[in-house]
C-alpha cells in the first residue's frame, strides 16, 4: 500500500474498461475515492468498486460536459485531490497523406485537448487541495512516433509537453504533474481486438512480453501518493526496456 491514498478523491477519465479501469481499481483498493469518467457505461465497474465509487458521463472532446463533470465530481466527493488523464482514442491505421482532416483532428482533439479540458476544469480545486496530484496518460508514440498513427503520436507527444508546461507553472502550489509512457498494453480497448497484438509487439520488448492494465495501474498510483514528493514534469517510461530516450 501506498502512503497518502487512502480517502484521496481522485477523478479517471476513460476509467470504463482497459487501463483506466485498472487505475480505478487500484487507486480504490489504496482506499481512494475514485470518480470514474467516460462516455461508455461506468456501471459495470462502478459496481464492482462499491461504496467508494462513483460514475460520471463525460465526453472530454466537450468542453460543458468536461466542466459539469468535473463540477459533479467536486459536489458528490466534496471536493479533488487527484486527476488521472486516461481518456484517449488511437484512430485509423493509415499513411500520414491517406488521413483525412477529420480523422487527424479528432484524435487530437480527444487526446491532447481534451487532457487540457479537464486539467483545465479541476486545477483549481487540485491547488485548493494543497497536495494535488495530476498523471497524464501518454505513450512511447509521443516520444518515438508511430507509423501510421500520425495523428495518435503528434497527440501523445502534446500530452507529454502539455505535462512538463503545467507542471512548472503549478510548482509552487504544490501540485505535481507527472506523465506516464506505456509501450504495447495487452487488454486496453482502445484500437479493438487485436489478437496478434503479442506476436508483433515482443520483438520490440528486451522483457518478452507485452504490460498488462494492473502493471500501469501500480505505477500511476506510486505518482498520485505521498511517496512521490519532489519530481514533476517528468515522463516515466513504462516500455520493458523498449525506449532507448
Amino acid at each position: 500500500m501506498y502512503p497518502g491514498l487512502a480517502h484521496r478523491r481522485v477523478l479517471v477519465t476513460g476509467g470504463a474498461a482497459g487501463i483506466g479501469a485498472a487505475i480505478a481499481r487500484r487507486l480504490s483498493d489504496e482506499g481512494a475515492y475514485v470518480a470514474v469518467l467516460d462516455v461508455a457505461d461506468t456501471a459495470s465497474i462502478v459496481a464492482e468498486l462499491g461504496g467508494r465509487a462513483v460514475g460520471i458521463p463525460c465526453d472530454v472532446s466537450s468542453t460543458a460536459s468536461v466542466n459539469a463533470a468535473v463540477a459533479h465530481v467536486v459536489e458528490r466527493l466534496g471536493g479533488l485531490d487527484v486527476v488521472v488523464n486516461n481518456a484517449g482514442i488511437i484512430g485509423p491505421n493509415a499513411p500520414l497523406a491517406e488521413t483525412s482532416d477529420a480523422d487527424f483532428t479528432r484524435v487530437v482533439d480527444v487526446d491532447l485537448v481534451g487532457t487540457f479540458r479537464v486539467c483545465r476544469a479541476a486545477l483549481p480545486h487540485l491547488v485548493a487541495a494543497t497536495a494535488g496530484r495530476v498523471v497524464n496518460i501518454a505513450s512511447i508514440a509521443g516520444l518515438e512516433g508511430n507509423k501510421g498513427r500520425s495523428g495518435y503520436a503528434a497527440a501523445k507527444a502534446g500530452v507529454i509537453a502539455l505535462t512538463q508546461s503545467l507542471a512548472r507553472e503549478v510548482a509552487e502550489s504544490g501540485v505535481l504533474v507527472n506523465a506516464v509512457a506505456p509501450g504495447s498494453v495487452g487488454d486496453t480497448g482502445i484500437v479493438g481486438p487485436m489478437p496478434d497484438l503479442a506476436g508483433r509487439a515482443i520483438p520490440n520488448q528486451p522483457l518478452g512480453r507485452i504490460a498488462g492494465p494492473p502493471e500501469v495501474a501500480a505505477l500511476v498510483a506510486w505518482l498520485c501518493s505521498d511517496e512521490v514528493s519532489f519530481s514533476t514534469g517528468a515522463v516515466y517510461d513504462i516500455t520493458g526496456g523498449r525506449a532507448v530516450y
